[in-house]
């Protein structure tokens, strides 16, 4: 079966659906999380979205995260490694109807910081959400079919989106604040 590009109008229920989620994970990591974040677009209310939940844990040293994968299996992940990006560990939920992605790092990586500047930036700017929204509809429509399609057409916007969000973060908090 093949993977289907869904955007939806923004659904309340997705932040209940991270905390949920989020309970479960503490569970398997117990003190190796320093923090755990909802990210992504669903953690954007408001925002048009994939329905699937992007979880961030923060954790004390990463090489440890590969000790629970047996755990993460029993919830239904599919561990990745760093699948693509160095210094991640990548699981996955739901096959190809996904429901739920968490994307752990390292205390201190920058990418903590890119995925929260992101968030924080669009809840506080609503015309770059709605932008950034309308794009996400316009390209799961153009391309149900294709994912990579659809992720190459989002990323010049959010690309911008980025650098707008990293230097309004600089000026609003400092960086160890939001990690």
């Amino acid at each position: 079966m093949r993977r289907k590009v869904e955007v939806t109008v923004y659904d309340s229920d997705w932040e209940f659906k991270f905390q949920s989620e989020a309970e479960l994970i503490k569970t398997i990591f117990k003190k190796e999380i320093r923090a755990i974040h909802h990210i992504g677009s669903t953690s954007i209310p408001g925002l048009a979205a994939k329905p699937v939940i992007d979880i961030m844990p923060v954790v004390i040293d990463i090489k440890m995260v590969d000790r629970f994968n047996t755990e993460m299996i029993s919830l239904g992940y599919e561990p990745r490694g760093e699948n693509g990006l160095p210094g991640r560990r990548y699981f996955q939920k739901g096959g190809n109807q996904r429901t739920h992605h968490v994307h752990i790092y390292e205390k201190g990586s920058p990418e903590i910081t890119r995925h929260l500047a992101f968030r924080d930036y669009l809840r506080e700017n609503e015309e770059d959400a709605k932008q950034y929204g309308a794009l996400k509809m316009k390209l799961a429509k153009q391309f149900p079919f294709n994912i990579d399609s659809y992720i190459k057409g989002k990323e010049a916007l959010v690309q911008e989106i980025e650098m707008k969000a990293v230097e309004w973060c600089k000026k609003r908090h400092s960086v160890q604040a939001i990690q």
